[in-house]
């Protein structure tokens, strides 16, 4: 064959195979490139993976429970919750709770757990006087004072201590008569006072009161207060702390770690009350608890 007839032929082969191309604008997709699919969501944990909690769900007591293993954070009804190393925690429903809370504890894997709590109410004394107007106004010299002092209360609830004594099994301060109830309150012609925020034990002047768990002194007054009279705060750990009103005597000071059952101070009838008696109230991050459900039956 000759060279020009060669060359023809494989031109014409050319020719062809070019023909068989589609042009561009008719070329197939391109295949899409397979992603993997996204890992599982981490499953809820149970809510029984919180445990046991001692004490129950009311207004105006405290609970103690222990976090599920892992976690890294909690928080009830959005307000974050310290957890002890250990994994134990304290919560506390005030006075006045609504009717339900949520816990949630966020794992390290990213798996939640929720509990939730149906808070039962309180059955609290309350006194209707539709004849009695309510307090008169405060006297000049007491809005003078009382800013001070409501200062120096602020101020020592907001310290954290090293205290331990949130885990204790709580003790009476003082043993006798209770005379005044957690949470009880007159309505004035239909206008509410303030409620009762501790309970009142009846003592003679000068009856000794010890510590109801071990905690750090937080505020020892130096002078009477003009509502609390001498008062001594103790904090019991993880925002818990109790107060301690009207005593005639304080015997320690701010920063001293006291023990359960050490004596504290002496029962007096100092600041506003109307004879001897001890008052002790109970806080928790600025919900107000009642003692008789930390303590229990006085048992005298």
């Amino acid at each position: 064959m000759s060279r020009a007839r060669r060359w023809a032929g494989i031109t014409l082969i050319a020719t062809l195979a070019a023909g068989c191309v589609p042009p561009a604008s008719e070329a197939p997709p391109p295949m899409p490139v397979p992603r993997p699919a996204p890992p599982p969501a981490p499953r809820p944990l149970p809510p029984a993976a919180f445990g046991a909690f001692s004490g129950a769900p009311r207004q105006g007591a405290l609970m103690l429970g222990t976090a599920p293993s892992g976690t890294v954070s909690l928080a009830l009804d959005g307000m974050p919750i310290e957890v002890a190393s250990d994994g134990r925690f304290l919560i506390a429903f005030d006075r006045d709770a609504g009717p339900r809370a949520t816990l949630v504890a966020t794992l390290a894997d990213g798996r939640h757990a929720t509990r939730e709590f149906d808070i039962a109410p309180g059955d609290w004394r309350i006194e209707r006087l539709d004849t009695v107007a309510k307090v008169p106004v405060p006297s000049a010299e007491f809005a003078r004072r009382r800013p001070a002092e409501l200062e120096q209360i602020k101020v020592a609830r907001a310290m954290r201590t090293d205290a331990d004594g949130w885990r204790q099994r709580f003790i009476w301060p003082a043993s006798g008569r209770i005379s005044g109830l957690f949470g009880a309150q007159r309505i004035y012609r239909g206008e509410p006072g303030a409620y009762h925020g501790g309970v009142d034990v009846a003592k003679p002047a000068g009856a000794p009161v010890v510590a109801p768990a071990d905690g750090v002194v937080i505020l020892a007054a130096s002078s009477s207060f003009t509502l609390e009279g001498n008062l001594l705060m103790l904090d019991h750990g993880m925002g818990l702390n109790s107060a301690f009103l009207h005593l005639s005597r304080i015997e320690v000071k701010v920063g001293d770690h006291v023990r359960q059952g050490q004596e504290i101070g002496r029962v007096g009838a100092t600041g506003r009350a109307t004879g001897p008696h001890l008052h002790w109230a109970m806080m928790w991050r600025g919900k107000r608890i009642d003692p008789m459900r930390v303590a229990g039956n006085m048992g005298r």
